[in-house]
């Protein structure tokens, strides 16, 4: 299993960009929030059947993600920049993509910042209907080679069906969850309420 760090200085490489973290409690949502706003950057696509090239990265994304309480999952939605035109290409929703880790755990870094321990299997879906189950073979490999226990690998399969169930079914619905929580969280974040920031 490996550990991914929130603010995304590794893989991605954006360490630098403007990180926010913090605790949220509402109606809607109980567990860990971060943003990270892309201020630079080409743009980086990935390509599906019914959405077609699909901006993930780049100069004025926002990453809103969530880590919710008593789950196993992190969802990171790859909010488009404000104008949602990216290379002559005009998107219509807000989301262009969301991705969704199963996890065994998470907790906070030495500086702060918080990480998840990524349990290989990935939902990635759009709000054209494209809904990919990625690395089930890793997965299976994990637990082949002893790597994970019955109960882990049992329950990150029961995770990621839980999330086409939850998130996939009504992407719409999940979208404007999305949107409420990133409002709620940019609130915070210019009255300074309780967040942790880093390269800001």
């Amino acid at each position: 299993m490996t550990k991914k760090r929130l603010d995304r200085d590794k893989k991605w490489g954006f360490q630098g960009f403007p990180y926010y973290q913090m605790r949220m409690d509402t109606e809607d949502f109980h567990g860990l929030v971060s943003i990270i706003k892309l201020i630079d950057g080409d743009f980086f696509f990935w390509e599906y059947p019914k959405a077609g090239k699909t901006p993930v990265c780049g100069r004025g994304m926002l990453w809103l993600q969530l880590i919710p309480d008593g789950q196993h999952r992190a969802i990171t939605a790859k909010f488009l920049p404000a104008t949602r035109t990216v290379q002559g290409v005009r998107y219509s929703k807000s989301v262009s993509i969301w991705y969704v880790d199963v996890i065994d755990g998470w907790g906070y870094d030495e500086d702060n910042v918080a990480y998840f321990t990524d349990q290989y299997l990935d939902v990635i879906f759009d709000v054209e209907g494209d809904v990919v189950i990625d690395d089930r073979d890793e997965l299976d490999a994990a637990y082949k080679s002893g790597d994970l226990s019955e109960e882990q690998y049992q329950r990150a399969i029961e995770e990621g069906n839980a999330i086409v169930t939850e998130l996939c079914s009504d992407v719409i619905k999940t979208q404007l969850w999305c949107e409420n929580i990133l409002d709620i969280a940019m609130k915070r974040i210019e009255r300074n309420d309780n967040v942790f920031k880093k390269n800001v």
